[in-house]
């Protein structure tokens, strides 16, 4: 079924960007399936890279991800052998969580995976057109510094 036209909604700048992030969501989502990996994973395996060793509350407020969800999500990644927990270095009240080398493994696939949906998504721009869109984008998202 076609959409209905909507022209004043269609052509305001957030709507066309939720198009647009949707649309990167799922590619990126589909890419990571194939590693057998869902997007929250991947965003708390990369952040773990980032981090390491990082406590666990900390992990949870630098990715903006509710503590049940983040302890769900490193159950899951600790049963596959993808991060570790262990007493916090300087401070043994907390548990630190880092990478296992299978972690540090798997997150390069699912890098690649993410660069070459992202480049799916840009694909319709030029490479100056694409620097200039991302530059936009950063400028508008308030992630600029």
């Amino acid at each position: 079924m076609a959409e209905a036209p909507l022209p004043a909604i269609r052509s305001l700048p957030s709507w066309l960007l939720g198009r647009a992030a949707a649309r990167g969501r799922a590619l990126v989502a589909e890419a990571l399936a194939a590693e057998g990996v869902k997007m929250w994973h991947h965003v708390v395996l990369s952040a773990v890279r980032d981090l390491a060793p990082v406590a666990q509350a900390d992990l949870g407020r630098g990715v903006h991800l509710d503590p049940k969800d983040l302890v769900g999500i490193l159950n899951d990644l600790q049963a596959a052998g993808l991060v570790l927990r262990e007493p916090h270095p300087t401070d043994r009240r907390k548990n630190a969580v880092s990478l296992t080398a299978e972690g540090a493994r798997l997150l390069k696939r699912c890098e690649r995976a993410a660069r070459q949906a992202n480049d799916e998504l840009l694909a319709p721009l030029s490479a100056t057109e694409r620097a200039q869109f991302l530059g936009l984008l950063i400028r508008i998202s308030g992630t600029e510094g």
